[in-house]
């Protein structure tokens, strides 16, 4: 409306002065040559503020404003920069946990700063492409704004170079890691903070007020049965706005899956996949296995039993010969993925073998290696497809519209595995309350109180 009231032409509205002569009229006659706007008693009255400073505010703030591009792309920047800080909280979390040397616990810790350096890469080149997107006009307008951007990128910079070199050393030293860590999460929130001023001043809908818009999911349980024994996953998760523009919503999805069952039963779980035992050939047991985390993906450890059996020629009740055994070890490293048309997938790779020569050899570059890594990939899937399954959480009218962005593994504290699945749901207003009341109702029923 103000903006209307400037643009429809030269109107000048008048303050009414009380007491001291002249009405109406005598206020109005001497200030026609620089006429003020205000609805209400202002300041502006007071100080003497013209038109033609609020006209250059208002051309200023219609300038800068976001494109529906720049919008979509701020929300994606926004989720990169959250899951950056979710990942590197975890991180943190993870070391306070450790007591012995670093290099002896976790002999992949130069992974896992990696894939911390990466999340944090991937939000500063977002950053930097969306800056890109700026026009004359925009570069202008923002100039003070995106020079403190610009410094909080370069401090985040410093900090996780640093951050870098601490974790790719031989012997990494727990003290001067998490210091480094800790700086990198301060740096991180600073940008972060930056970042969502720069969305204010474009007028892109991510203040409080439509930050405040979310919904929690009602909790599910869902079931898989693996040779004969269920295995239970529950399921939780968060649905927020994250912009809001002409009636069109758009939400991020936050699904959690605990799969701390299917740990707990991962011995039982490969016995069942793995094991054979056949009357010539290769037999193999599965002696003990393991699942944990290591964010964003899991270990899989399987001790495994293995022999070969030989039949001679001849009659067939002639006993086989057992020509070669041993015992050995296997580490799988598994990585979720999002396949083409296909949806959640794992990605495998052998990452440790310990076994005798023949067998070592087997594991590492035969078939034997090959066969066990894709089994012990296809048995975690399932049950990693079950607990991200949207139907099961969402209701039906959300279900079509909901989008799988990302998916990674995370240590929940105490080496529980849970699965994080980030997405995206598109609604209109209409939709939006729809959805709302869905969800009432289903808390409703478990006697959960809605929020």
């Amino acid at each position: 409306m103000f903006g209307i009231v400037l643009l429809a032409g030269p109107i000048t509205v008048s303050a009414q002065r009380h007491g001291g002569g002249g009405g109406g009229g005598a206020a109005g006659s001497g200030n026609n040559s620089r006429p003020i706007i205000c609805l209400h008693d202002c300041p502006a009255l007071r100080e003497g503020l013209s038109t033609e400073d609020d006209l250059k505010n208002f051309r200023r703030a219609m300038a800068v404003q976001a494109t529906a591009e720049q919008r979509a792309a701020f929300a994606k920047i926004s989720q990169y920069t959250q899951a950056a800080s979710d990942q590197l909280r975890d991180f943190r979390e993870s070391l306070q946990k450790v007591s012995a040397p670093l290099a002896l616990v976790d002999h992949a810790l130069a992974d896992r700063g990696t894939a911390i350096d990466q999340a944090i890469e991937r939000v500063r080149a977002s950053n930097q492409n969306f800056l890109g997107s700026f026009s004359d006009a925009q570069e202008s307008g923002l100039k003070e704004t995106t020079n403190k951007l610009a410094k909080a990128d370069s401090e985040l910079d410093k900090e996780i170079k640093t951050f870098d070199q601490a974790v790719q050393v031989p012997k990494p030293d727990s003290a001067q890691i998490t210091s480094s860590a800790a700086s990198v999460d301060k740096e991180l929130a600073s940008f972060q903070s930056e970042q969502l001023a720069l969305g204010r001043e474009m007028g892109i809908l991510l203040d409080a007020e439509s930050q405040g818009l979310a919904f929690n999911l009602p909790k599910v349980t869902n079931s898989i049965n693996i040779a004969g024994q269920t295995l239970s996953i529950p399921a939780s998760g968060t649905v927020s706005r994250a912009s809001a523009e002409n009636g069109h919503n758009l939400f991020s999805l936050k699904l959690v899956a605990d799969l701390s069952d299917v740990q707990q039963n991962m011995t039982g779980i490969l016995r069942s996949q793995l094991t054979r035992s056949p009357r010539c050939g290769e037999r193999i047991e599965i002696l003990q296995a393991t699942l944990t985390p290591l964010a964003p993906a899991s270990l899989v450890v399987a001790r495994l039993h293995f022999e070969r059996w030989v039949c001679p020629p001849g009659p067939s009740w002639q006993s086989p010969t057992e020509v070669a055994a041993g015992e050995g070890t296997i580490e799988v490293r598994l990585t979720p993925s999002l396949e083409p048309n296909a949806g959640l997938g794992l990605v495998s790779e052998i990452s440790r073998v310990e076994a005798d020569r023949f067998l070592g050899d087997m594991l590492r570059s035969g078939d034997l290696g090959d066969t066990l890594r894709e089994q012990i990939a296809a048995s975690l899937l399932s049950a990693m497809q079950k607990g991200a399954d949207l139907k099961a959480t969402l209701p039906p009218p959300a279900q079509d519209l909901a989008t799988i962005q990302k998916a990674q593994f995370q240590d929940a504290g105490a080496d529980q595995l849970n699965l994080v699945v980030d997405g995206q749901l598109q609604f209109s207003d209409e939709q939006t309350q729809q959805f709302a009341t869905q969800l009432k109702q289903r808390l409703a029923a478990q006697g959960t109180p809605p929020q």
